[in-house]
């Protein structure tokens, strides 16, 4: 006998010693190993039964023995073993007529036993407004014919609902002596379950608490099981499905980060994380045993064609537990999948940006779903890479303080081009330099026109807990006209009949000693953006590089603020970014 079945489990232990009454209530809800009417005989005789395994007839297999009530086996936990039925039906008989007459219950089994069917799970509410038992799906249309029949005149005088059957259902159960003396179980095995999104139809246990049975979903059993098998007995670590759109270079950042942090997830954290399905804008590379992270490349070069929604259809048929669905595009099909992943408890981790800067009614409905249905909808990256900003953002408001005013430099691409240009060198090639290395949006117009930094402006607004929509934004746009139109080469060419323009611009600054600074503001609920220039005695003026800074002014900070300051764009940090809310959605 086994701890879960091996065919859904891949897991699954021997279980070395056990009960009679532990075994039957195993066999009962599925574990075919051993037919639950041989054990009685072996059990009233007090004659310990030894299963062994035919293949492999030298192991020690399972001893199935009296035990003196409430004394645990050596090494075992409280839960001895789960189970599952599938194929079940669940009959509700409910109505006010119910209440405080007796006799309901005996003419519901009654009518059952009258046609040989056999009740598996029973449970009634305390109002006794409705009784609700399981039974094999095969006899469903031959119970509801012998109940409505037997309860006619209370359903034709209104006393009882029609009887109601659901099909396509399935047990699951947790099976264990000892779970009687340990509180707690029942809360683990539903919290668990919850997690995943696996909903709960109905729920029974005996007053010898040797069993949980819960009613769900036939199509969430697989799922159900693991989830339940990694929480009571596999205590080395916890293991997230990833299923990752983005192969470029964040995304081969992060795959050579997971490579490397393997090792340390499982010794530190007891976390193993398995990349299911890797797309690029083309194909989809699936494994659902995970795929080879140093063989990737050749494995999506050779994978079948798929679409981003081919993908999320696929992401909720597998069904699989702790599924995190990661986006490191910028693009808004894959945006549009969010909704009905958190709806079915699939944790979202975003470095795009769009879903967040959306209109306010889709952000609050991301919100809302991701806290509905129990799971994580992260985007630290949104905003300064791998920056620590949303987070923090989210602490001050956790903790009860509140944002009043924000300053910040949010694009690494333009503190990148403004620190490097000083009029020697031409404005478009400092700017192509910047998107060689990696800073920019695949359109740098998004960049130096402004519009990246309005999302990441009203990003950190609504996580700072104010409405806003990105047409209240105002934007001070520096580029002429002309560099907005066409395709991202013409932009280029517009660039460098401009180059005067751009010239004054940085004359200017630099006759007031300052610096040419894009930056965002808020502050009484507006926000805006704009190049700016910055002197000395200001917290923006000693920013170099690609850095990103931002200033928190709260009822807290008031006179000195909490300055948040570092590399904000480039590959490898935005990817250690998205590397930690993935670890974020495990709940480490």
């Amino acid at each position: 006998m086994m701890t879960a079945d091996p065919r859904l489990v891949q897991n699954a232990r021997v279980i070395p010693h056990t009960s009679y009454q532990e075994a039957m209530e195993l066999s009962h809800f599925g574990a075919k190993v051993i037919y639950p009417p041989t054990i009685q005989p072996a059990m009233s005789k007090g004659i310990p039964i030894l299963i062994k395994n035919t293949f492999s007839p030298d192991d020690s297999g399972t001893l199935i023995e009296q035990v003196k009530a409430g004394s645990p086996f050596g090494g075992q936990g409280a839960v001895t073993g789960l189970s599952s039925l599938g194929k079940i039906s669940m009959l509700l008989l409910e109505g006010s007529g119910m209440v405080g007459i007796p006799g309901f219950s005996k003419r519901l089994f009654e009518a059952l036993s009258d046609e040989k069917i056999n009740v598996i799970l029973i449970t009634q509410s305390s109002s006794e407004h409705s009784i609700c038992v399981a039974i094999d799906e095969v006899n469903a249309a031959k119970a509801k014919e012998a109940i409505d029949e037997e309860f006619d005149y209370e359903i034709n005088t209104g006393k009882l609902n029609p009887l109601e059957v659901e099909n396509g259902l399935a047990i699951v159960a947790l099976v264990g002596d000892s779970m009687k003396n340990h509180p707690g179980i029942s809360g683990r095995m539903f919290s668990a379950l919850g997690k995943n999104g696996v909903n709960i139809r109905a729920i029974a246990q005996g007053s010898s608490e040797k069993n949980i049975s819960a009613v769900i979903s036939v199509a969430d059993v697989k799922k159900a099981i693991n989830v339940l098998h990694e929480e009571f007995f596999e205590t080395t670590y916890k293991q997230l499905n990833l299923f990752i759109a983005g192969a470029g270079n964040v995304g081969k950042r992060l795959f050579e980060q997971l490579k490397t942090q393997h090792a340390y997830l499982l010794k530190h954290l007891r976390l193993q994380l398995r990349v299911v399905a890797i797309a690029n804008s083309k194909k989809i590379a699936i494994n659902e045993e995970g795929l080879d992270l140093n063989k990737w490349e050749d494995e999506l070069k050779n994978a079948q064609p798929m679409t981003i929604a081919g993908l999320a259809d696929f992401i909720r048929e597998k069904n699989l537990r702790n599924s995190v669905f990661v986006d490191i595009t910028a693009n808004h099909e894959v945006a549009g999948t969010y909704a009905g992943l958190l709806q079915k408890s699939v944790s979202v981790v975003a470095c795009n940006k769009i879903a967040s800067s959306s209109p306010y009614s889709n952000y609050e409905k991301l919100k809302q779903l991701a806290n509905e249905f129990n799971t994580a909808y992260l985007f630290e990256t949104n905003v300064g890479a791998g920056l620590p900003i949303i987070g923090t953002l989210n602490d001050l408001r956790s903790s009860g303080d509140e944002v009043l005013k924000m300053q910040a430099v949010l694009s690494g691409t333009l503190n990148f081009v403004f620190n490097n240009y000083d009029g020697t060198r031409p404005f478009a090639e400092v700017v192509k330099q910047a998107q060689d290395e990696g800073y920019t949006e695949p359109d740098p117009r998004l960049d130096l026109g402004g519009v990246d930094v309005m999302r990441k402006i009203l990003i950190l607004s609504r996580e700072a807990g104010y409405k806003m929509e990105m047409e209240e934004i105002s934007n001070d746009v520096f580029l002429p006209e002309s560099c907005m139109k066409g395709t991202v080469a013409d932009f280029y060419k517009e660039l460098e009949k401009h180059e005067g323009h751009f010239k004054k611009l940085y004359d200017a600054a630099a006759a007031k000693d300052c610096k040419l600074k894009f930056v965002a503001q808020f502050e009484n609920g507006k926000a805006a953006v704009g190049l700016q220039h910055i002197g000395k005695e200001h917290d923006l003026y000693h920013l170099y590089g690609k850095d990103n800074v931002v200033l928190f002014y709260t009822r807290r900070y008031v006179q000195q603020p909490l300055v948040i300051k570092g590399a904000g764009a480039g590959a490898e940090v935005t990817a250690s970014g998205v590397f930690a809310d993935i670890i974020r959605s495990a709940g480490k």
